[in-house]
Protein backbone atom coordinates (compact mmCIF):
# COMPACT_ATOMS: atom_id res chain seq x y z
CA UNK A 1 0.00 0.00 0.00
CA UNK A 2 1.28 3.46 -0.89
CA UNK A 3 0.48 6.13 1.66
CA UNK A 4 0.93 9.85 1.15
CA UNK A 5 2.17 11.49 4.33
CA UNK A 6 2.14 15.25 4.87
CA UNK A 7 4.30 16.91 7.51
CA UNK A 8 3.72 20.34 9.02
CA UNK A 9 5.69 22.78 11.20
CA UNK A 10 8.30 21.24 13.47
CA UNK A 11 7.48 17.78 12.12
CA UNK A 12 8.49 18.90 8.61
CA UNK A 13 11.70 20.28 10.09
CA UNK A 14 12.53 16.85 11.53
CA UNK A 15 11.74 14.96 8.31
CA UNK A 16 13.26 17.67 6.09
CA UNK A 17 10.30 17.39 3.70
CA UNK A 18 6.68 18.54 3.50
CA UNK A 19 5.35 15.27 2.15
CA UNK A 20 6.39 11.86 0.92
CA UNK A 21 4.89 8.61 -0.27
CA UNK A 22 5.76 5.49 1.70
CA UNK A 23 5.15 1.89 0.66
CA UNK A 24 3.99 -0.06 3.67
CA UNK A 25 2.49 -3.50 4.15
CA UNK A 26 1.07 -2.62 7.57
CA UNK A 27 -2.59 -2.12 8.41
CA UNK A 28 -2.75 0.24 11.39
CA UNK A 29 -1.84 3.87 11.90
CA UNK A 30 0.28 2.78 14.91
CA UNK A 31 2.37 0.54 12.62
CA UNK A 32 2.96 3.46 10.26
CA UNK A 33 4.02 5.67 13.18
CA UNK A 34 6.42 2.93 14.40
CA UNK A 35 7.92 2.86 10.88
CA UNK A 36 8.33 6.65 10.92
CA UNK A 37 10.00 6.52 14.36
CA UNK A 38 12.61 4.18 12.88
CA UNK A 39 13.11 6.39 9.82
CA UNK A 40 13.04 9.65 11.82
CA UNK A 41 14.11 8.89 15.44
CA UNK A 42 13.72 12.57 16.43
CA UNK A 43 9.94 12.25 15.93
CA UNK A 44 9.77 10.36 19.23
CA UNK A 45 10.56 13.65 20.98
CA UNK A 46 7.82 15.60 19.19
CA UNK A 47 4.17 15.95 20.05
CA UNK A 48 1.74 15.62 17.16
CA UNK A 49 -1.77 14.58 16.19
CA UNK A 50 -2.55 12.26 13.32
CA UNK A 51 -5.12 12.99 10.62
CA UNK A 52 -6.26 10.47 8.03
CA UNK A 53 -8.16 11.86 5.07
CA UNK A 54 -8.43 15.21 6.92
CA UNK A 55 -9.98 13.73 10.10
CA UNK A 56 -8.14 13.32 13.41
CA UNK A 57 -7.69 9.65 14.28
CA UNK A 58 -6.14 7.54 17.00
CA UNK A 59 -3.23 5.19 16.38
CA UNK A 60 -5.37 2.04 16.54
CA UNK A 61 -7.33 2.98 13.39
CA UNK A 62 -6.90 0.99 10.19
CA UNK A 63 -4.99 2.67 7.35
CA UNK A 64 -7.09 3.44 4.31
CA UNK A 65 -4.16 3.91 1.95
CA UNK A 66 -5.01 7.52 1.16
CA UNK A 67 -3.53 10.47 3.04
CA UNK A 68 -2.00 10.84 6.49
CA UNK A 69 -0.95 14.17 8.03
CA UNK A 70 1.20 14.64 11.12
CA UNK A 71 0.11 17.84 12.82
CA UNK A 72 2.17 19.55 15.52
CA UNK A 73 0.42 21.56 18.24
CA UNK A 74 -0.96 24.81 16.87
CA UNK A 75 -1.32 28.08 18.74
CA UNK A 76 -4.36 30.06 17.84
CA UNK A 77 -6.49 32.90 18.92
Amino acid sequence: MHIKIKYFGQIAEVTKCDEEIISLSKNLVSELIAHLYIKYPELKNKSFKIAQNQELVSENIKLTGKEIALLPPFAGG
